[in-house]
This record gives C-alpha cells, structure tokens and sequence, in this order.
C-alpha cells in the first residue's frame, strides 16, 4: 500500500476520496489550514499548510508516492475572479512543484470537465482530444482559473520522473457536500427557487464515483493525460424531469429562450421583479448564461483505461435530495409550480 498527500481533502471530492484511499489501505496524509479533527478520527495524518505556502507543501509531502490535488473553490461570481487564480493556478504551480522538491513522483490533479466539453451544439459530445473553446471560457472565471490551473499541471509533467494526471470530472452530484460547492442547484430546485427551464445540457457523476475514478487513476493514468469522469448526459429539461421523480417536488415548466444574450437580459429582468414583488428567486445572469449550452462529455476513455464505473444516475439524483434533507439544508418550498 501506499501513502498518499491530498490537497482539498475536506471538500465534496476530497472527502470521498479520502474515504476510499483508506477503504484500500492506504496512508492519507491531508494538507488543511486548519486542525481537522474529523480526518484525523479516521487515521488520517493532517498537516496543517497552504497550496500557497510552499514550505508547508513541501514538509507535508516527504514520504509520500503521490498527490491528489484536489484544492480549489467553486465560484460563479465575477468579483472571485482573482481569488479563483490564485488559489487555482498559483496554488497549482506552488504545490506541484513542492511536492517534485520532495520527492513525490506522480500526481493525479482534479480539474473539470469544463475546460474542454462545452459547446453550442447541442449533438456534441465533449471527449479529451477537443480543442479548448475559449470563446466561452473566457468569460467565466471559475473554467477560466481552471484551465489554466490545468495546463500549468500537464506543463510539469515529466516522462519516468514526474508523471502527472489530470482527471476532469463534470458536475458533481451525491451525498456529502457540506459546503453547497456542487448541489447548490439541487437545493434552489428543492425550494423551487428555479421558475424556468434554461435551454441547455448538462453532465453529472456521482462525488463517490469520481472519487474512484481519481484513485484509478493515481494507479492506472498515463501520465501528460486527461481523463473525463461522467454518468449521463441530459438536456436541463429531462434533469429536472429526472429530480421531479427522485424528490416529488414539481419541475418548472416555462422555458427560456435559447438566444443567451436574450436569457442574460431576462435573468436580469426577472431579478429585478422578484424583488419587488418579495419573491425568493434564485436567478443570476452568470448561471443563466452557462446553462444556455451543452457540457455532454464522452468517459469512454476512462473507462476503457481507468476501468472507471459508475452508478445509477437516478440513485445518484435521489441520494442528492435525500441528503440535502436530512441535513435540513432545504427550506420548505415557494409557490412555483406549473399552472393545472
């Protein structure tokens, strides 16, 4: 067995993972800012430090085989915009870096779908060999920070010395985010906070599941190579349908219209309404814009490679829900609701 340094070991996907290196046997050692009493009730070994901080990197990385750099902040708001750099990219370049110093020599980086399977089409489907759209990236600083987060990470791959992976998971979905980083749309659905249905696609896996999928990776991953983790692709339609089914809470029904500038604008308007009328609507420009086109990814790789498996989709979804529940993170729900 091996041991292991994780970055971002107390977040949605570094808490999965953590609890699946352990179930195989492995030594974790988390990197946090702060004393974690909850990993180390597990035999986690926690070293307090920063991705930012390179001496702590360093320290907390002698001994270890491999990194999972799991680290970050999940943001769709543009005043984050220099905070996501940095924390992405700068943090990448300081922890990876540290972590060669120390004689670790293999790196599994968790990055996103995000940075590759996005389009306007709605019959693509995003696979690890499409060229950036950085048309659409660009304007979102989260994919923006993310990509380059990744390209810093690839750039430091070295053949028979330095092997870094990245593994590119799309939306996260499941039990266990504490934080409202991935299942924030799950929750507004829940309360029906979502008045309409964006014209767009998405993709999800289940946290568990992409967890797997990073620790096969760390295992079976070529080096200088991308891996995209997902269990389905849906039109945002039949996502909601899909919720409608695991939750009993009615799906919204009115559409936006395709055109984004057009759903920018209405987003805008509808903000501007609610809170005159007093309305909780949970709308804002940035997510209604994103949701106006279709991140469908291809895992074939990984699962020809990898050997990465997933879950029902549908469990996944009714996991979701029940969790957000029984952690009392859903309000009772507003008056949204298809007209009889």
């Amino acid at each position: 067995m091996a041991r292991y340094l994780v970055t971002g070991a107390t977040g949605f996907l570094g808490r999965h993972l953590v609890t699946s290196l352990l179930r195989h046997g492995h030594e974790v050692v988390a990197l946090c800012r702060h004393d974690e009493p909850s990993l180390a009730s597990l035999g986690v070994v926690v070293r307090r430090g920063d991705v930012l901080d390179a001496g702590s990197v360093r320290d907390a990385a002698v001994g270890c085989e491999g990194l999972f750099h799991c680290a970050g902040k999940v943001s769709r708001k543009p005043e984050d915009a220099e905070e996501l750099r940095r924390l992405h990219v700068e943090g990448t370049k300081i922890t990876l870096d540290a972590c060669k110093e120390a004689g670790v020599r293999k790196v599994v980086h968790a990055s996103t779908s995000g940075t590759v399977a996005v389009s306007e089409d709605p019959e693509h489907v995003g696979s690890e060999e499409d060229e950036t759209p950085l048309g659409l990236i660009s304007r979102w600083p989260y994919y923006r920070s993310k990509l380059f987060a990744e390209q810093a990470a690839l750039e430091r791959h070295v053949e028979g010395a330095f092997s870094v992976v990245s593994v590119n998971p799309t939306l996260l979905l499941g039990p266990g985010d504490v934080r409202g980083s991935s299942v924030e749309d799950v929750r507004l659905f829940l309360e029906r906070k979502i008045p309409a249905v964006p014209a767009g696609g998405l993709s999800f896996v289940d946290a568990r599941d992409a967890a797997e999928g990073m620790r096969l990776a760390m295992e079976k991953g070529e080096g200088g190579q991308r891996y995209l983790l997902s269990a389905i692709n849906l039109t945002l339609r039949a996502f909601f349908e899909r919720l409608e089914r695991a939750s009993g809470v009615k799906a919204p029904w009115l559409p936006t219209p395709r055109v984004p500038l057009l759903a920018r604008r209405g987003a805008e308007m509808l903000g501007r309404v609610s809170s005159r009328l007093g309305l909780d609507v949970a709308v804002d420009p940035v997510s209604l814009d994103m949701a106006q086109y279709y991140w469908y990814v291809d895992a074939t790789r990984a699962e020809t490679v990898l050997g990465f498996q997933v879950r029902d989709p549908q469990k996944t979804l009714a996991d979701t829900v029940e969790d957000l529940r029984e952690r009392g993170v859903v309000w009772p729900a507003s008056s949204w609701a298809a007209p009889s």
